[in-house]
């Protein structure tokens, strides 16, 4: 049955069975549930692609992405992802994931706007100063962040507490005993590794303990880099009794640089990681700044972008994460 079948058997316009089916406010509630009843019992389906012209909507969200391996790789990546795509397919709508290259983000911003190839996108791996963000909010095109940055105007943004989670990493170091604590980070152009060297660098100047320069480490984004990092750090003459390393994929890379070198973790050399760990994967259980509920993440993304496309004011959403006691915390050899 098509749209004027079912209109010709309840004996009313296409546009009323049209805006009954589409939720519009002016076709009253009776008329309404008597549309779906219709509907439901001859078994029609509006045609997507007429429903999204008639009413100005893909129903399709989008994510401009510069993929690597890696990100693949990545189980955080992939819960979030799986989260919007779960959430997305429960209203019948799409997410599509745009790969591009670093160069050509920017541009590929401004094709989808001018396009209207989606409904509204999502913004991920944020940085202090993003380009992106300044544009889509210049235009008023939907969108939410996946993380904050520093622009000095309402846009929606979803975030967890990064300065409070690395707080939370150094106080429990602290409170183990250690004085010579490093930290391993993630480009500090992207906001969120910003935001965990200010909460690291703050809560050991609160407990009166200055920071070895060559303590800091700092564009290690991936297990690689984590490596070369944690290398470094035990080059270092004294090297840091303790390693924060602000990202879980520097992470895996860092751990294992440390079993490779024959350094008992967690009594001569203690580690807390930012973001789950396959014990599998470093043969270790790493304490670790855990973010709970990355499927769920997702999902609330895709909720605040729905109402956002609907006109709603931004909103933002910050989560806490917790610490995740492991087998890779003890009290240093040496004060």
């Amino acid at each position: 049955m098509n749209l004027k079948s079912l209109a010709d058997h309840l004996g009313v316009s296409k546009t009323t069975v049209s805006r009954a089916l589409n939720g519009y406010p002016e076709v009253n509630e009776v008329t309404r549930a008597r549309v779906l009843a219709a509907a439901r019992a001859s078994g029609y389906e509006a045609n997507p692609m007429a429903r999204s012209l008639a009413v100005g909507r893909t129903n399709v969200f989008g994510i401009i992405y510069p993929l690597s391996p890696v990100d693949l790789g990545d189980p955080m990546f992939l819960a979030v992802v799986g989260g919007m795509s779960a959430a997305l397919e429960a209203s019948k709508r799409n997410l599509i994931i745009a790969p591009v290259s670093a160069r050509n983000e920017l541009p590929s911003y401004e094709h989808m706007v001018r396009g209207k190839r989606v409904d509204g996108l999502v913004v991920s791996r944020t940085l202090v100063h993003d380009q992106r963000i300044a544009y889509l909010v210049s235009k008023g095109f939907p969108f939410v962040a996946h993380g904050r940055t520093e622009l000095d105007q309402p846009y929606a943004w979803f975030d967890f507490d990064n300065e409070a989670g690395i707080v939370m990493a150094c106080q429990h170091l602290l409170q183990h005993g250690h004085r010579r604590i490093g930290m391993i980070s993630a480009p500090l152009s992207l906001n969120f590794a910003c935001q965990r060297r200010t909460g690291f660098l703050r809560c050991m100047g609160e407990a009166g303990l200055a920071t070895d320069p060559a303590h800091l480490v700092d564009n290690s984004h991936d297990r690689r880099a984590g490596y070369q990092a944690m290398q470094q750090l035990l080059a270092c003459r004294p090297p840091p009794s303790a390693v924060i390393v602000d990202n879980h994929l520097s992470g895996v890379g860092a751990v294992r640089a440390l079993l490779d070198a024959g350094v008992e973790i967690g009594r001569e050399v203690s580690v807390i990681v930012w973001g789950s760990i396959e014990d599998s994967l470093v043969g270790a259980r790493v304490t670790t700044i855990d973010q709970p509920g990355a499927d769920k993440a997702g999902a609330k993304m895709i909720e605040m972008l729905s109402a956002v496309v609907n006109g709603a004011a931004p909103m933002q959403e910050l989560w806490q994460p917790r610490l995740v006691a492991g087998a890779t915390v003890g009290r240093p050899l040496q004060a």
